[in-house]
């Protein structure tokens, strides 16, 4: 492998994957003896997609009708549907207390 005069190096892909390093990924060097070693630091990239998911996920559930906010995924898809005769018992229990 190649080191640029910056000192760059291109990890391979496939040891990418194996240790969880994707763009935007943090790591640290260190040496042991005379071998370099490059560590994964933090949460990385995918911890921080699962977070900007979640906060999406918040902000579509905080924006839906007070009547959507309490179904699960599988309600919503069934009313949106139209299957209505697919209609779980709880959502139907939900909305005969409404």
């Amino acid at each position: 492998m190649h080191v640029t005069d910056k000192g760059q190096v291109t990890i391979p892909k496939h040891i990418r994957i194996a240790a969880g390093v994707a763009p935007g990924s943090e790591v640290s060097f260190s040496l042991e003896g005379s071998r370099i070693v490059i560590t994964p630091v933090g949460t990385g990239i995918r911890d921080d997609r699962r977070a900007q998911l979640r906060a999406a996920a918040a902000r579509v559930r905080g924006s839906m009708k007070p009547e959507f906010s309490q179904l699960g995924a599988d309600e919503i898809m069934a009313f949106l549907r139209g299957d209505l005769a697919q209609e779980s018992a709880p959502a139907a229990a939900r909305r005969a207390r409404r």
